[in-house]
């Protein structure tokens, strides 16, 4: 019986080291622009009904650490770029604004995390002065190079992202990551195979109590994930893989709940609201 009680008292000494080890990290989707009206699902999802609509947000994620780390995923962008006249926009805030409502600066950020490099989601990564930024590798390579070459697929990229991925990279500020599941930041691991763009990534956050999956826009919308139906033409180069990538990060948390999408408004009636515009995901 001594035996027994000594072995348990040291797998838990163990257990606990580990634990107090792990770096566990608060999440939070910020809104920063909504679009005016409602939009049908099957223009997200490949398959999707027509009658059914969805409330479109843009979003950004922030993971804040008990380290000390500030870590966003994905930027945002700024109201004049051209591609936002596209959508019908209202209760645009600039992304760095909506920290405010949680206490931060945008030189608090230390680091951000790229899923992919369309412009709704890095052409704020100037606002953010001390960010390291993280992207894949392969993402980086084929955005700023054979995009735009002929026969090359340059939709959703802009110019000017570009020019600044570039003089970031020249800088120092740009880590890129070579590859699946990369344990990038103590706590915060990347994951391919959705391929939304060349090769985009999501992010498995360990919060402590449970892992965290954000998405962005590997999935668009609760609707896919749900039916594990890819996204409509233009959202995914693999739909297959997509498809793959959804039932893989279902084996990855203790429930679905814990899958965030990168474009629904659901989000915000699903987490206890913290601000406006702001809901912990928990």
């Amino acid at each position: 019986m001594r035996t027994i009680l000594l072995l348990f008292l040291a797998v838990f000494a163990i257990s606990a080291k580990s634990w107090s080890q792990t770096e566990h990290y608060k999440v939070y989707a910020l809104k920063f622009a909504g679009v005016a009206h409602l939009l049908p699902v099957s223009g997200f999802v490949a398959g999707g009904p027509q009658t059914d609509s969805v409330n479109m947000y843009f979003m950004i994620w922030l993971i804040r650490g008990d380290n000390g780390r500030n870590i966003l995923l994905d930027a945002g962008f700024l109201q004049d770029i051209p591609e936002a006249k596209y959508f019908d926009m209202v209760d645009y805030m600039r992304p760095d604004s909506t920290l405010s409502k949680l206490g931060l600066k945008a030189g608090d950020i230390t680091d951000v995390i790229l899923s992919h490099p369309h412009w709704d989601h890095i052409d704020g990564l100037g606002l953010f002065p001390n960010a390291q930024v993280w992207m894949q590798k392969e993402d980086f390579n084929y955005c700023v190079g054979a995009a735009w070459q002929k026969g090359g697929n340059n939709g959703g990229f802009n110019k000017r992202d570009m020019r600044m991925l570039i003089d970031l990279n020249l800088a120092g500020k740009l880590t890129l990551v070579d590859g699946d599941d990369k344990e990038i930041i103590p706590g915060i691991k990347v994951f391919t195979g959705a391929r939304h763009t060349f090769n985009s990534e999501y992010v498995l956050v360990e919060t402590g109590l449970n892992k965290v999956i954000l998405a962005s826009d590997n999935i668009w919308v609760y609707y896919s994930l749900e039916h594990l139906r890819p996204a409509s033409a233009g959202g995914t180069w693999d739909s297959a893989g997509q498809v793959r990538a959804m039932v893989r990060m279902k084996t990855m948390v203790s429930s679905p709940r814990y899958i965030v999408p990168g474009h629904d408004s659901k989000i915000f009636t699903l987490f206890p609201k913290v601000a406006e515009g702001v809901v912990k995901i928990e």
